[in-house]
């Protein structure tokens, strides 16, 4: 099975633990979740809406709820992807893995975390030391 994410999708699955926008969100939230930590599922990157997103109420016509927030995804996407190959397909296993790495203090993730409405309840974020 491939899955196609975009950038900031990666962290936030890595702290996913059942809050979402409906439920509709959550249930294909939890399903994608499950999926990545198989091992023959592989990752296609991007920087637009992607299978998470497809349950999203707030994704209209493409686009995040207006273009502002659209904006402001997109850069979070780009702050993730500018450290991965976005032409490569991963195997889902190993690209969480190198995701541990590459993320792993609250600084890594600043320009990505920082005013997120989840950042209290994720656990991937409230794991993260300082500095490092």
């Amino acid at each position: 099975m491939n899955i196609r994410l975009r950038g900031h999708h990666l962290l936030c699955l890595k702290g996913f633990q059942g809050y979402g926008y409906d439920e509709s969100f959550v249930e294909n939230m939890t399903f994608i979740n499950s999926k990545r930590k198989l091992p023959q599922t592989t990752v296609s990157l991007c920087d637009c809406a992607d299978d998470i997103c497809a349950s999203c109420p707030n994704l209209m016509d493409g686009i995040c709820e207006d273009k502002t927030q659209n904006e402001r995804v997109i850069s979070m996407d780009r702050e993730v992807l500018k450290k991965l190959d976005i032409k490569k397909e991963y195997d889902s296993t190993e690209l969480f893995d190198k995701i541990d790495e590459i993320f792993n203090t609250k600084e890594s993730v600043s320009k990505i975390c920082f005013n997120c409405k989840w950042s209290e309840k994720c656990l991937f974020y409230q794991k993260l030391p300082n500095n490092r």
